[in-house]
């Protein structure tokens, strides 16, 4: 991956121990890691009660197949070009083949040069990330309103339908640097929202800065300067309708430690927190949302191939009752009965 972008990714800190905890949670090649690590290992004694009712789920969800690389068109890429103030790079044209700008540097600068703008029709992406972006500066950030405009303005501009997205709430970026290269410790330098892809009126899991789900994703710092943007939409048909795993079913994969606990921001007692888990008295989910994403719940593709599906998950918000106390948890689970079966075996 570029240098700018993992430069990103760290000042990022949940994206970065999130893909960490997924990546080695999925692999196949993890070894003695597996979905067991970060799943709350409960005594066949606990109770686990589902609280939530299911009728507003589907019966059952499709599975979508990604069809080839995506080939942008001519205008898409010059407004990416536009949106990053890249003009005086040039403006590539609609290929099947990888495009990088790199950062200015200089014929002496020591080690790699970053990447800042990356087009990939294989992943049916664009990113852009501006030069030394874990520095900045909080002053003068626009308004959220303006914020939201600016972004279904340019998703717009990237070729996207509107009434195939969906807005999640805004969050909020932190830079490890201020605006004079100086160690900054919550350093808010920007604000960003993430305009979901629909499937079925379903969206993608997650932010936007927390995973490359499908959709356009912007932030915008000081002065209403864009300091990144992301853009992903593979071309995707239906492929086959599976039906919906029961709240028995899902239970069945808690116990079976098939789940995954979601971090809490710049947690850094994460394993902690799952290991400790196992001392609750009481575990009640309060409440099932279906998202969708790339991939197939349990695996991820090897050498940095694209997902070849995007399927539905669930994440579950649970509480987890110690006796003298309680503590919210959030899940990732299985929401189709055939990955149920195929992680218990069945």
């Amino acid at each position: 991956m570029p240098d700018s972008f993992d430069e990103h990714g760290r000042a990022m800190k949940v994206l970065a121990f999130l893909a960490v905890i997924l990546a080695t949670a999925f692999s196949s090649l993890a070894g003695t890691s597996s979905l067991e690590n970060f799943s709350p290992h409960f005594s066949t004694n606990t109770p686990i009660i589902w609280q939530v009712p299911t009728n507003h789920l589907p019966k059952s969800f499709w599975i979508y197949r990604r069809l080839g690389p995506r080939i942008f068109s001519a205008t898409v890429i010059s407004n990416a070009i536009v949106l990053g103030s890249l003009q005086s790079k040039g403006f590539p044209k609609p290929s099947t083949h990888d495009f990088f700008i790199s950062e200015d540097k200089g014929p002496n600068y020591p080690g790699s040069i970053p990447t800042i703008f990356e087009i990939s029709p294989g992943h049916a992406s664009m990113l852009y990330t501006m030069p030394n972006f874990s520095a900045g500066s909080g002053k003068e950030i626009p308004s959220d309103e303006t914020i939201v405009m600016r972004a279904w303005k340019y998703a717009f501009q990237l070729g996207l339908d509107p009434k195939q997205l969906m807005q999640k709430p805004l969050t909020s970026q932190s830079c490890d640097f201020d605006e004079n290269g100086r160690e900054a410790t919550n350093q808010i330098c920007g604000r960003s929202v993430y305009l979901s892809r629909q499937l079925d009126g379903i969206c993608f899991w997650g932010n936007g800065d927390d995973g490359p789900n499908e959709g356009f994703w912007l932030e915008i710092g000081s002065q209403g300067k864009i300091r990144s943007f992301s853009l992903k939409w593979p071309s995707l048909e239906r492929d086959k309708s599976q039906p919906t795993a029961s709240p028995q079913q899902i239970i069945a994969c808690i116990r079976a430690h098939k789940i995954i606990v979601l971090p809490n921001a710049d947690e850094e007692t994460y394993f902690q927190r799952v290991k400790a888990l196992a001392n609750a008295k009481k575990f009640t989910i309060a409440k099932i949302t279906p998202y969708y994403s790339e991939g197939v719940y349990g695996e991820v593709p090897t050498n940095n191939e694209p997902a070849k599906v995007v399927s539905p998950i669930a994440e579950l918000e649970a509480v987890a009752n110690f006796g003298n106390s309680n503590a919210a948890v959030r899940l990732l689970a299985p929401i189709l009965l055939s990955e149920v079966n195929r992680l218990l075996g069945k």
